[in-house]
């Protein structure tokens, strides 16, 4: 039920909301006081931090010495901290600084291959964030903090204080030990994608029970009615074609489908207004009293009405777009799409159970395990590689006419999850990821952004080609 063209949505939608909110560090802000100590404390922190970022192997400008180790780096600390864009900022201010501290960070790398701690690590067979952070915790307490050269190399600052260099120790392990609430984040976002998709599922059956709560609600007035003081010859006599209505009692007595709405605790009996009010409206309507007034009374008629009612009265509402509103965030952008796959339903349910009350016509949650796992793989895949597919982005960015960093941020997160898809789905057609994410970007960017989006994403597929990075057609 769930197809790919909105769990691209969900996956774009999540990314968009997972990297505007992340923060990978708990950066600390340069301090307001004219303290010496807490001056130098804040310039030392910040030299310490480009000390972890070359002990991990990435280069940091003037600094004259690289070094190379597989496992510092691949411990995940380092990535982190190169690709956090506040950590960059602040640090690359004293990038001048680095090669002062040459000589310190040339013998706490050697240390660091001679400890303990690096042998046990590099046994480790599953490395995760937790061991990464724990690794730089140790190695600041027992090497870096300890470390002759390092206090040589900081007392040839003019500001240096002995309570400002321990200062700026405490807050490299502040810093490094916030990575993990940045992880969390991801866990989070991770959960937040499912959640969406699962609450789609449930917005799908809650609009396909829609029409059994309206039909016990209409007989329930109807025999009110019935026992008004005054009551009348109609209502004493009324017509009985909505409340009979064939279809809504295959939905309610099917089995599958009432299990369903038990397991996603799926119930309108909170909701007495809104079903009161888009009873009303139906009631009211040209659609009801034609289908009242027919002598015709076949399960496809009935099928018919319901058709025609959910397209034409139920789903283009201000009503069902205020409750869908008021009872999930998730549901504000799904009732389109979901919407349609109801009206499909009642057509299958009517086709699926003319001779078997209890056939089955229920659309499941995805199509296959395969769609199952879609959402989430594409989600990490766009995270994990994120710099690199931003890199083919910005490799063609006319920076006469574009900002690389003035990019509308959505386009970017649209076209990084379209190049995660080119690369990693052989069976999608190249033409069905473009047109996917230039309606994507059509619908949730700015106006002239799916024309920019398929321009760059096809000299991303040209590349990508050329390089033999991407086989399919």
């Amino acid at each position: 039920m769930i197809n790919r063209v909105l769990i691209r949505t969900k996956v774009v939608q999540m990314l968009f909301c997972y990297f505007l909110n992340r923060n990978e560090f708990h950066l600390i802000t340069a301090p307001e006081s004219t303290s010496r100590d807490k001056q130098y404390a804040y310039n030392m922190y910040l030299d310490l931090l480009l000390m972890v970022l070359r002990l991990s192997g990435y280069r940091t400008g003037v600094a004259s010495v690289t070094f190379q180790n597989k496992f510092l780096a691949e411990n995940r600390i380092g990535k982190a901290l190169k690709n956090d864009p506040a950590v960059k900022d602040a640090i690359y201010r004293r990038i001048q600084s680095a090669s002062q501290f040459d000589t310190a960070t040339d013998a706490i790398y050697r240390a660091i291959l001679a400890s303990a701690i690096y042998r046990s690590y590099t046994h480790r067979k599953d490395k995760n964030v937790a061991g990464d952070i724990e690794f730089w915790d140790v190695v600041i307490d027992s090497i870096i903090a300890k470390s002759p050269e390092l206090l040589e190399a900081a007392r040839k600052d003019e500001n240096f204080s002995n309570v400002g260099y321990e200062n700026a120790l405490k807050m490299l392990r502040e810093t490094l030990d916030s990575c993990g609430s940045y992880r969390k984040l991801l866990i989070e976002a991770r959960h937040s994608l499912q959640t969406s998709l699962d609450k789609s599922y449930e917005l799908y059956l809650r609009l396909l029970s829609l029409p059994v709560e309206l039909v016990r609600l209409q007989d329930r007035r109807l025999d009110n009615a019935k026992n008004k003081f005054l009551a009348t010859s109609e209502d004493l006599n009324p017509n009985m074609k909505f409340v009979d209505n064939k279809l809504t009692a295959i939905l309610e007595s099917n089995e599958e489908f009432n299990e369903l709405c038990s397991e996603k605790k799926v119930s309108w009996s909170e909701d007495p207004d809104f079903l009161m009010t888009i009873l009303d409206k139906i009631v009211g309507s040209e659609l009801y009293a034609e289908y009242m007034s027919s002598e015709s009374s076949t399960l496809k008629d009935d099928c018919e009405f319901w058709r025609q009612v959910m397209k034409h009265i139920i789903l283009p509402s201000d009503e069902l777009a205020e409750y869908l509103e008021s009872k999930s965030v998730y549901w504000n952008d799904d009732s389109d799409i979901i919407g349609t796959f109801v009206v499909k339903t009642l057509k299958k349910a009517a086709d699926a159970c003319e001779n078997n009350i209890n056939a089955s016509f229920v659309l499941p949650q995805f199509k296959d395990e395969e769609d199952s796992r879609f959402g989430e793989e594409l989600f990490t895949d766009t995270i994990d590689n994120f710099d690199t597919y931003r890199g083919y982005v910005d490799k063609f960015i006319n920076s006469s006419q574009w900002d690389p960093e003035r990019l509308a941020f959505m386009d970017v997160i649209i076209m990084c999850t379209a190049i995660s898809e080119l690369l990693n789905y052989p069976a999608i057609p190249i033409a069905v990821t473009l047109n996917e994410y230039i309606e994507i970007a059509n619908s949730y960017s700015t106006p002239r952004s799916g024309q920019f989006i398929n321009g760059i994403l096809y000299s991303v597929i040209s590349h990508l080609q050329e390089e033999g990075k991407l086989l399919k057609k």
